[in-house]
């Protein structure tokens, strides 16, 4: 990676590698949508840079990520994403674009300083800029309506995350909280 590459990543510049984690929290509904399941997991994250991307006068530098996350003690993924992390520095917004093979696709930001260690990105669903999009049986089924992260490095080898994805389940009045959170090293 180049000096100059890193230093167009603003605050995702600490977030550039490969990073591992085995003590994720994963509270989720279960199979009996009253009912609640909390599952440990372990993690992988890859981060790779890119940039600049010209939208005209727009500049964005990001990272293109996967993740792959395991229950443990199980082999096969219960959880994969792809998408990518962006910063436009002019504007101070980091942004969070991706997609989840389950039929779910997220657009979420926030303004950030440029040598934030600490950051928020939320997106709704029916917004034009931050928002959410599904298929037709999660809309009808498990309608998610908010997404918040908190993003916080710790240091050059460590960074936490915690996500809350407001669900709307069919049948059911109040919002169920998807939280996942872990804390992820270098490696």
């Amino acid at each position: 990676m180049s000096e100059e590459l890193i230093k167009n990543l603003g605050p995702l510049a600490p977030l550039a590698g490969t990073w591992e984690g085995d003590k994720g929290d994963d509270t989720a509904p279960d199979d009996d949508p009253s009912k609640t399941e909390i599952n440990k997991y372990r993690e992988r994250l890859v981060l790779d840079p890119f940039g600049p991307v010209n939208n005209h006068a727009q500049a964005l530098y990001g990272l293109r990520y996967s993740t792959t996350a395991w229950r443990l003690k199980e082999e096969s993924p219960f959880h994969e994403e792809l998408g990518y992390w962006l910063w436009d520095p002019a504007e101070k917004q980091v942004m969070r674009c991706f997609i989840v093979p389950r039929g779910v696709t997220v657009i979420a930001g926030g303004t950030v300083e440029p040598g934030a260690r600490e950051f928020h990105l939320a997106a709704e669903v029916g917004s034009e800029t931050y928002g959410i999009c599904s298929n037709r049986f999660l809309d009808r089924e498990f309608k998610t309506v908010r997404y918040e992260l908190k993003v916080t490095v710790h240091d050059a080898n460590s960074f936490s995350y915690e996500e809350d994805t407001q669900l709307q389940i069919k049948g059911q009045s109040e919002l169920f909280h998807h939280i996942d959170k872990n804390t992820l090293k270098r490696s």
